[in-house]
C-alpha cells in the first residue's frame, strides 16, 4: 500500500494541465484551459481544465475531477496505478507497505496482464544489453539499422532468446502465472507444452498514450521462409491493435507542441524519424489506419501528414484508406519519398534540417495530390478519366466542412479540367446517397428510458437549493461580508407577521450554517451530505478552501461532484458567448443577495414538504385536531407569503 506521505507528495507536486496536456491539445481560456474531450467524438470543445482549482470537466460525458480521476477515466487505471505513474513523471519516490499474499491475489486480472507485460520489456532488454547472443545478435542489428545505444534505450527495444521457453521458464520462476502469460500472448499453450511467441526475435513494446506496455512486435532476423517477418501480440483484454498507435507515447508531447503529426507505417520508421529529430510520428504498425487511431491523433492536433515511400505499387489502395481521416474533419497532407526510399533510410541518410525541408517543400493537400495522380493515370481514356472524376468527388464528398467542400471543387475543376456546375451536382448526388445510407446519428451520451420518478427527484426543487448551497460555500465560503439579517416580528394588536431587517457581518459558511441549524434543515441527496461536513471542516480549520488540496483529499465520486459545481458557471467561455453579445449574470458581484435568495427559497421549500404533510394528516383525521391541523396550515402559508415578498415573488 502506498504511504499517505507519497500520495501528498503527488498532489502536491503534479499539475493537472501539465498530465492533462499529455493526453489533449489544450488551448488557453481566460485563466482556464480547453479542448477536445477526450471520452467523445466531437468537433466543438466542451473539455475544461482549470490550473487554479486543479480540477476539469468533460462538458459532453459529465465527467470531472482531479488529477487522479482523469488517469482512472482516460487510462483505466486504479487509484495506486494513477499515483504510481504521477510519482514516476514527476521523480517522486514511492514509499509503501509491504502487500500480503492477500492483497496481492486481490489484483485485477487486467492488472495482472499489464505487470507480466511488464515483466517481459524487463526481460528482453536484460536479455539482449547482458547476454552475449543478445548482443552479438540483437544488438547488433539495431545498431546496422543506424540506432544510437541511446535511441534504442528509449524505445526500450529488446531480443527474445532463440530459446524455446527462455521468457517462459524465467517468468514463471519469477512468481508470473502461466495463465496471463497466456492472455498477453507471451506465452503459446497448446496441451502440456509452453513455449514463447517471440523466439528469436529482436522486439519492439508497444505502449499506451501514458508508457504502460500493452504488447509486442517481434522482427524475425533468420531467412525462414516459414515464419512471418514480423509478428504481433495477439489481441488480448489490454491490447488492441485497431486503437493503439506506435511511437503516440515517445511524440505525443512533440505532436501538440508542432500542431501536426507525421503518419508513417514500420516501428523503424518512426524510431529513425525520432531519432534524426523528427519525433511528432507515428505508425499504425502495419495495419490498416482505423477511426480510433485518428481519434487518437486528433485529440493532439487536427493536421496529419501521411508519409508514403517512394514506391507507386500500391499507392492507390493506400490512398482510399485515408479518406476516413477527411471525414473525421482533420487536415490532411501527403508527402512521397524519392524512389527507392522510405522514412526510415531518408532520415538516415539526411540531415535534420534536409528532413524538413524536404516536408516543407514536397508535402501537398491529399485532395490536390490524388488529384493529380488519378488525372496522370486517366491520361487520354475518357471512361477512366469520368471515374476519376468520380473518385475524387467521393473524398471530397467525406469532408464535413462546406466551405473545404467548395474549395476543393474548384480547385479540382481546374486540375481535372470540368465545370465547376458538374463537380457541385454530383458532389450532390454522392451526399444525398450517403446520408440516406447513413444510420442515425449516434449521441455522445447513451439514450436511456429514465423512470418519471427518477426524472422528478433529477430535476428536483430540493436536489438543486442543496446544490446551490454546496457551490456558495466552495466558491465564497471563507468571505466575509454584511448581510441583512431577516427577523419575523409578530404585531401585538393584530398577530400579523412582518419582517424586519438589521445588518450582521459574518462569513459566509457561519452564515449557512446557522441557517440551516435554526430552521433544522438536513440534506438529503447522498453526495451532499458527504460533502457539507467536508467543506465546514475545512472552513472552519482554514482561512480559505484550497480548492488543489481538498479535491486531492475527496474521493474520486466526491471529486467528481465538485469539479461540476466549480466549473458548470464557466461553461459559457467554451461557447465564447460574450462574442456573441450574451452576457452571463455574475452571482459573485451580489453575493449576499445570492446567499439570501438561496437560504429564503429553502426555507419556503421547507414549509411546501411541511404543508404538504399536513394537508396528508389532515385527510386522514377528521376529529378534534382537524381544526387545529388546518389552522397550522393557514400560519405556515402565511409564513410563507412573508419569505416570498422578501423573494420579490406573489403566492
Amino acid at each position: 500500500m502506498i504511504q499517505k506521505s507519497t500520495i501528498d507528495a503527488v498532489f502536491e507536486t503534479a499539475r493537472l494541465e501539465e498530465v492533462i496536456g499529455d493526453f489533449v491539445q489544450l488551448k488557453k481560456s481566460g485563466a482556464n484551459f480547453k479542448g477536445l474531450s477526450p471520452f467523445s467524438d466531437e468537433r466543438t470543445p466542451s473539455f475544461m481544465v482549470s490550473p487554479v482549482k486543479q480540477i476539469w470537466k468533460d462538458f459532453s460525458s459529465g465527467k470531472g475531477g482531479n488529477v487522479v480521476a482523469f488517469l482512472m477515466e482516460h487510462e483505466h487505471f486504479s487509484y495506486p496505478e494513477a499515483i504510481r505513474y504521477l510519482a514516476k513523471k514527476y521523480n517522486i519516490a514511492i514509499e509503501e507497505t509491504e502487500q500480503n499474499d492477500e492483497q496481492k491475489a486481490a489484483a485485477s486480472a487486467r492488472e495482472s496482464m499489464y505487470l507480466v507485460s511488464s515483466y517481459a520489456l524487463r526481460f528482453f532488454e536484460d536479455s539482449m544489453w547482458e547476454s552475449t547472443q543478445g548482443k552479438a545478435i540483437g544488438l547488433s542489428y539495431f545498431k546496422e539499422r543506424g540506432f544510437t545505444e541511446e535511441t534504442i534505450r528509449y524505445f526500450q527495444l529488446g531480443y527474445s532468446p532463440d530459446v524455446w521457453s527462455a521468457l517462459t521458464d524465467a517468468a514463471l520462476k519469477a512468481g508470473y502465472q502461466l495463465e496471463y502469460l497466456d492472455k498477453t500472448g507471451l506465452t503459446i499453450v497448446k496441451e502440456d507444452k509452453k513455449f514463447d511467441r517471440f523466439k528469436g526475435r529482436v522486439m519492439f513494446p508497444i505502449h499506451s498514450m501514458s508508457g504502460r506496455v500493452l504488447g509486442f512486435g517481434g522482427r524475425i532476423l533468420t531467412q525462414d521462409k516459414k515464419a512471418a517477418k514480423y509478428m504481433n501480440s495477439p489481441e488480448s483484454e489490454i491490447y488492441n491493435k485497431s486503437k493503439v498507435l506506435y511511437g503516440l507515447y515517445q511524440g505525443k508531447q512533440a505532436i501538440a507542441k508542432e500542431d501536426t503529426c507525421y503518419l508513417v507505417e514500420g516501428y523503424t520508421d518512426v524510431i529513425q524519424m525520432h531519432q534524426r529529430g523528427i519525433k511528432n510520428v507515428v505508425s499504425s504498425s502495419g495495419t490498416a489506419l482505423t477511426p480510433e487511431q485518428i481519434r487518437l491523433i486528433g485529440r493532439l492536433t487536427k493536421n496529419i501528414t501521411v508519409l508514403f515511400d517512394g514506391d507507386p505499387a500500391g499507392l492507390r489502395a493506400s490512398l482510399r484508406g485515408i479518406d476516413m481521416i477527411l471525414e473525421a474533419g482533420m487536415n490532411v497532407r501527403v508527402c512521397m519519398f524519392p524512389e527507392g526510399e522510405d522514412p526510415d533510410s531518408f532520415a538516415r541518410n539526411h540531415g535534420l534540417e534536409e528532413v524538413r525541408d524536404f516536408f516543407t517543400t514536397n508535402a501537398k493537400d491529399f485532395i490536390q495530390f490524388k488529384a493529380a495522380l488519378l488525372v496522370d493515370e486517366a491520361a487520354q481514356d475518357p471512361l477512366k478519366k469520368a471515374e476519376t472524376i468520380r473518385e475524387m468527388v467521393q473524398s471530397i464528398a467525406k469532408i464535413p466542412d462546406r466551405i473545404k467542400q467548395e474549395v476543393y471543387v474548384k480547385s479540382c475543376a481546374g486540375l481535372m479540367d470540368i465545370s465547376e456546375e458538374v463537380l457541385f451536382a454530383t458532389l450532390a448526388q454522392v451526399s444525398q446517397k450517403t446520408a440516406t445510407k447513413a444510420p442515425p446519428p449516434k449521441s455522445s451520451r447513451p439514450l436511456s428510458v429514465v423512470p418519471q420518478e427518477q426524472q422528478v427527484a433529477q430535476v428536483s426543487t430540493r436536489f438543486e437549493l442543496e446544490k446551490d448551497i454546496i457551490k456558495i460555500l466552495l466558491l465564497h465560503g471563507h468571505e466575509e461580508v454584511v448581510f441583512e439579517e431577516p427577523m419575523l416580528q409578530t404585531d401585538a394588536k393584530t398577530g400579523a407577521l412582518s419582517l424586519v431587517t438589521k445588518n450582521i457581518t459574518s462569513r459566509v459558511f457561519e452564515k449557512v450554517y446557522l441557517d440551516l441549524q435554526q430552521d433544522e434543515i438536513a440534506f438529503t441527496t447522498e453526495v451532499f451530505k458527504s460533502l457539507y461536513p467536508k467543506v465546514l471542516t475545512t472552513l472552519n480549520e482554514h482561512a480559505a478552501i484550497q480548492m488543489d488540496t481538498f479535491v486531492a483529499g475527496l474521493p474520486p465520486e466526491l471529486a467528481t461532484e465538485v469539479s461540476d459545481l466549480l466549473l458548470q458557471d464557466e461553461q459559457h467561455t467554451l461557447h465564447d458567448w460574450e462574442r456573441k453579445n450574451i452576457f452571463i449574470k455574475d452571482k459573485k458581484a451580489n453575493l449576499p443577495r445570492w446567499v439570501h435568495e438561496v437560504i429564503l427559497r429553502f426555507r419556503c421549500q421547507l414549509i411546501d414538504e411541511k404543508v404538504a404533510a399536513l394537508q396528508t394528516q389532515t385527510e386522514e383525521n377528521q376529529d378534534n385536531h382537524h381544526h387545529d391541523l388546518l389552522e397550522e396550515i393557514v400560519q405556515y402559508h402565511k409564513l410563507k407569503t412573508v419569505l416570498s415578498g422578501r423573494l420579490n415573488r406573489v403566492v
